[in-house]
Protein backbone atom coordinates (compact mmCIF):
# COMPACT_ATOMS: atom_id res chain seq x y z
CA UNK A 1 0.00 0.00 0.00
CA UNK A 2 2.57 2.44 0.85
CA UNK A 3 4.45 2.06 -2.78
CA UNK A 4 0.83 2.84 -4.32
CA UNK A 5 1.14 6.34 -2.32
CA UNK A 6 4.82 6.87 -2.97
CA UNK A 7 3.46 7.03 -6.67
CA UNK A 8 1.48 9.92 -6.12
CA UNK A 9 2.48 13.69 -6.89
CA UNK A 10 2.49 16.25 -4.33
CA UNK A 11 2.28 19.01 -7.18
CA UNK A 12 -1.22 17.54 -7.49
CA UNK A 13 -2.26 17.12 -3.46
CA UNK A 14 -3.92 20.22 -4.71
CA UNK A 15 -7.47 20.22 -5.87
CA UNK A 16 -6.96 23.52 -8.05
CA UNK A 17 -3.77 22.23 -9.43
CA UNK A 18 -5.32 19.14 -10.26
CA UNK A 19 -8.41 21.06 -11.94
CA UNK A 20 -5.86 23.21 -13.58
CA UNK A 21 -4.28 20.10 -15.23
CA UNK A 22 -7.55 18.14 -15.90
CA UNK A 23 -8.96 21.27 -18.27
CA UNK A 24 -5.43 21.07 -19.74
CA UNK A 25 -5.49 17.37 -20.36
CA UNK A 26 -8.63 17.73 -22.90
CA UNK A 27 -7.93 21.06 -24.21
CA UNK A 28 -5.01 22.45 -26.45
CA UNK A 29 -4.56 25.28 -24.43
CA UNK A 30 -6.95 27.68 -22.61
CA UNK A 31 -6.76 31.08 -21.19
CA UNK A 32 -6.34 32.73 -17.91
CA UNK A 33 -9.99 33.67 -17.72
CA UNK A 34 -11.35 30.74 -18.87
CA UNK A 35 -9.26 28.75 -16.50
CA UNK A 36 -10.66 31.48 -13.78
CA UNK A 37 -14.00 31.03 -14.64
CA UNK A 38 -14.76 27.12 -15.30
CA UNK A 39 -12.75 26.53 -11.61
CA UNK A 40 -14.31 29.45 -9.90
CA UNK A 41 -10.96 31.01 -8.50
CA UNK A 42 -9.77 34.75 -7.75
CA UNK A 43 -6.65 36.07 -10.03
CA UNK A 44 -4.17 36.01 -7.42
CA UNK A 45 -5.46 31.91 -6.56
CA UNK A 46 -5.18 30.97 -10.04
CA UNK A 47 -2.14 32.97 -10.65
CA UNK A 48 -0.28 31.47 -7.19
CA UNK A 49 -1.17 27.91 -8.68
CA UNK A 50 -0.15 28.22 -12.20
CA UNK A 51 2.99 29.87 -11.21
CA UNK A 52 3.46 26.20 -8.95
CA UNK A 53 2.83 24.40 -12.21
CA UNK A 54 5.31 26.45 -14.91
CA UNK A 55 8.24 26.47 -11.85
CA UNK A 56 7.77 22.58 -12.26
CA UNK A 57 7.67 23.16 -16.18
CA UNK A 58 4.10 20.78 -16.52
CA UNK A 59 2.51 23.49 -17.79
CA UNK A 60 3.91 26.53 -20.25
CA UNK A 61 2.34 29.69 -21.32
CA UNK A 62 2.40 32.36 -24.51
CA UNK A 63 1.33 35.73 -24.51
CA UNK A 64 -0.24 37.57 -27.35
CA UNK A 65 -2.57 40.88 -27.22
CA UNK A 66 -5.95 39.96 -29.16
CA UNK A 67 -7.28 43.78 -30.18
CA UNK A 68 -5.43 45.88 -27.47
CA UNK A 69 -6.46 43.53 -25.10
CA UNK A 70 -3.22 41.15 -23.41
CA UNK A 71 -4.12 37.47 -23.64
CA UNK A 72 -1.93 34.66 -22.02
CA UNK A 73 -2.60 30.96 -23.07
CA UNK A 74 -1.99 27.79 -21.35
CA UNK A 75 -0.64 24.60 -22.29
CA UNK A 76 0.67 21.38 -20.82
CA UNK A 77 3.89 20.56 -21.53
CA UNK A 78 5.10 16.61 -22.31
CA UNK A 79 6.69 16.69 -18.58
CA UNK A 80 3.50 17.73 -17.25
CA UNK A 81 1.02 15.31 -18.99
CA UNK A 82 3.29 12.31 -18.59
CA UNK A 83 3.67 13.58 -14.74
CA UNK A 84 -0.21 14.00 -14.59
CA UNK A 85 -1.00 10.26 -16.37
CA UNK A 86 1.21 9.01 -13.56
CA UNK A 87 -0.45 10.69 -10.87
CA UNK A 88 -3.58 9.29 -12.40
CA UNK A 89 -2.93 5.93 -12.70
CA UNK A 90 -1.46 5.96 -8.97
CA UNK A 91 -5.08 7.14 -7.73
CA UNK A 92 -6.89 4.23 -9.98
CA UNK A 93 -4.05 1.86 -8.20
CA UNK A 94 -4.83 2.84 -4.79
CA UNK A 95 -8.73 3.22 -5.34
CA UNK A 96 -8.59 -0.91 -6.60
Amino acid sequence: MANIISNLNKAFDSRIRLGIMSVLMVNDSVDFNTLKELLELTDGNLASHIKALESLEYIQSSKQFIGRKPNTQYAITDEGRRSFQEHLNALEQLIR
